[in-house]
């Protein structure tokens, strides 16, 4: 009763632990569908917004519940794309966070990259440069590991605009012309653009305005080799740039004629309002330094109509500083003073530092009653800017030096392990060396008695081949007589007589013509008996008579009743033994030999295969065995196996061997009937 109670219960789990894998398995591939059809409506050009943002909301509770596989993990990033480009910031780094947190479980570094990199991106554009640095450096390290030259120069390039950001021209220098050599070899003509055009711009802040121009005029010439940029206007930003160049250096009139190059884009205006905007303002504040009045105020008013609709404060507030700066040139200080009090209010509703520092400046100068107040507070405002500049660009500095330190502390503990490495290498090889030293003397005293003792045989069987030549020419001679004394003589006799019979055909008596037949059918039997005892007399089969193929011959049955292998073998009849010489023979033979002692010792076979084999050219062996097999791969080969390649070597030959595990051998050898070395030697 209890065994059969126990029996009940585990026939019971295992149903139900079955019921259990199995819903796991639908429930996951339920899930899997859902993902999929939530990221069919992000990704859709039709789907409304409100439901791409509960499709966001439920990929995600479920990428979050599923395993943490690589799949999953693309789909999470994916997910993030999404939410960075359409700046829902809260969900963003949430989902960020976690891509980070999967990743770095999986040391997937790939997505690792991915999540410092947008992390980086999201922190620079709140302009929270010393988070955005730490991630880049993050990014940049495993890209560099990685060898990923592309993505490694893209967060170079972002990282040196980070750089820029906080006036460290130098560092954004040295990371910007390393984005630049390798962009300038690929194909990313856009980032190359990107790069050439950023170094442009820190060549400017750093009053190094020849070098400046030289990369803006690289830029150009990108873009200008390159047909779509689709709603872009690279070539206006290009000509705004360097134009804005010749403003800093005082050359009105050569920054104005790229103004007004750049403004030649009729499609500007729609596609890239900041950008026109920017042309405008600069256009129109390069006349007024000028001195040159054409179309203003009318273009300030233009520029900051623009920027008044993009809601952008730092450019707000430099129209009007600007405009201020116009009225007071022209004697109005009541405008000026107007614009002045307005670019100071945008200025203090920003919270943007810079924007503040040039307001109080250009207030200071309009304003006459409060001059000292706004000069004292320029003054202050300008030196805590320096300050906090200096402040970032030590952070930056110590970041990076962090890094490189712990780079160099990398670098001695990989030399240390390397050293300790080579001692302990070099000790075992030592050891191994004596090891091997002495097993190698025992090993080659065998051998020197092997040598000696194979020599021998050698010897004998060169002397027993060469006396079976001397037997065989003189066979073949007394052959050759035999026949042609059997050809001529015998059968030219025979010959005659049929034809004097043949003569006798005019008797026309039944009983002659009877007789006559009787002894012409005789004599053509006779004919032909010894017509054929010619022919084999002088083709006699060379099994019979060549030693060579009777030792192959014997060795092969001495196989046969020594070894439980059952062994198949052929000799083809057709080879001429006569020419093949005596060294290829030898060989031959001690070959085989090896061969067959290998099967015996490692293959536990259980057939075999021999074929000897020929034509005018060469002679063929080939060895095959159903046994284990081994590595034709390794290294180090026994030394029957080393015996058969230096005796193939030796003849000049070929020898191909193929084997696999548990699938057997087969040798195939290739020696030439004659070579130069050969004939020479016998000479």
């Amino acid at each position: 009763m209890k065994r059969k109670t126990i029996l009940t219960l585990l026939i019971i789990s295992l149903f139900f632990g079955c019921s259990k894998r199995k819903l796991d398995t639908v429930s996951e591939k339920t899930a899997s569908d859902s993902l999929n059809y939530y990221m069919g409506v992000l990704n859709s050009k039709r789907a409304l917004n409100s439901d791409k943002t509960k499709a966001i909301s439920s990929a995600l509770k479920i990428v979050e519940s599923l395993k943490n596989t690589s799949r999953n993990r693309d789909t999470l990033f994916s997910i993030v794309y999404i939410l960075y480009n359409n700046q829902d910031w809260n969900s963003f780094n949430s989902a960020s966070q976690y891509l980070l947190k999967q990743s770095i479980k999986a040391n997937d570094s790939i997505n690792m990259a991915k999540s410092y990199r947008f992390k980086a991106n999201y922190f620079k554009r709140i302009q929270s440069y010393d988070s955005s640095f730490i991630y880049y450096r993050k990014a940049e390290k495993i890209y560099y590991k990685k060898k990923d030259k592309i993505n490694y120069a893209n967060i170079l390039f972002n990282k040196g605009i980070v750089q820029s950001s906080v006036g460290d021209f130098l560092g954004a220098e040295l990371s910007l012309s390393k984005a630049y050599y390798i962009f300038k070899d690929s194909n990313e003509k856009d980032k190359l653009y990107g790069t050439l055009n950023q170094l442009g711009l820190v060549y400017t802040e750093l009053k190094e305005y020849d070098k400046a121009i030289l990369f803006h005029n690289k830029a150009l010439d990108v873009v200008k080799n390159i047909k779509s940029w689709n709603r872009e206007h690279p070539v206006a930003i290009c000509y705004n740039n360097i134009g804005y160049l010749y403003l800093r250096q005082k050359k009105f009139n050569e920054a104005i004629v790229n103004f007004e190059l750049g403004l030649k884009d009729n499609l500007l205006a729609e596609d890239d309002p900041d950008t026109y905007g920017c042309l405008l303002d600069n256009l129109a504040y390069s006349r007024l330094k000028s001195n040159n009045y054409k179309d203003l105020p009318k273009l300030f008013y233009d520029a900051l109509e623009i920027r008044n609709k993009l809601d952008d404060y730092t450019y707000i507030v430099g129209s009007n500083i600007h405009i201020s700066e116009y009225y007071q040139k022209i004697g109005n200080n009541k405008l000026a003073l107007e614009y002045s009090e307005k670019a100071l209010k945008i200025a203090k509703e920003s919270k943007i530092p810079v924007n503040l520092v040039f307001a109080l400046k250009q207030a200071s100068i309009v304003d006459k009653a409060k001059s000292i107040y706004y000069s004292e507070q320029y003054i202050k405002i300008n030196d805590s800017l320096q300050i906090e500049e200096r402040k970032s660009k030590d952070r930056f500095n110590k970041i990076q030096f962090e890094t490189d330190e712990i780079k160099q502390e990398n670098v001695g503990l990989a030399e240390r392990n390397r050293n300790l490495l080579y001692a302990f290498i070099i000790t075992f090889i030592i050891v191994a060396l004596l090891f091997v030293v002495r097993a190698q003397r025992a090993r080659t005293r065998e051998l020197l008695y092997k040598q000696a003792q194979q020599k021998a045989n050698e010897d004998i069987y060169n002397l027993m081949m060469s006396q079976q030549a001397i037997i065989d020419e003189s066979r073949s001679k007394e052959k050759k007589r035999l026949a042609q004394d059997l050809h001529d003589g015998v059968l030219g006799r025979m010959f005659g007589l049929r034809l004097n019979l043949d003569s006798l055909n005019s008797n026309t008596d039944e009983e002659s013509v009877k007789k006559r037949t009787e002894l012409l059918n005789e004599l053509k039997t006779i004919e032909q008996d010894i017509r054929e005892i010619s022919h084999d007399l002088n083709r006699e089969k060379q099994v019979l008579i060549n030693n060579f193929v009777s030792i192959v011959h014997n060795l092969l049955e001495e196989q046969k009743n020594a070894h439980e292998a059952n062994v198949t073998y052929y000799i083809d009849n057709d080879v001429v033994w006569d020419k093949v010489a005596n060294a290829i023979k030898i060989n031959m033979y001690r070959i085989l030999q090896e061969g067959l002692q290998n099967i015996n010792k490692y293959a536990n076979a259980k057939n075999i295969i021999v074929e000897v084999k020929g034509d005018k050219e060469n002679v063929y062996l080939k060895i095959q065995d159903d046994g284990v097999g081994f590595d034709v791969n390794r290294k180090s080969k026994g030394i029957g196996m080393q015996n058969m390649i230096s005796r193939t070597s030796d003849c000049n030959g070929i020898i191909d061997i193929s084997s696999k595990k548990n699938e057997g051998t087969k040798i195939v050898i290739t020696l030439p009937i004659e070579t130069k070395q050969l004939i020479t030697e016998e000479q």
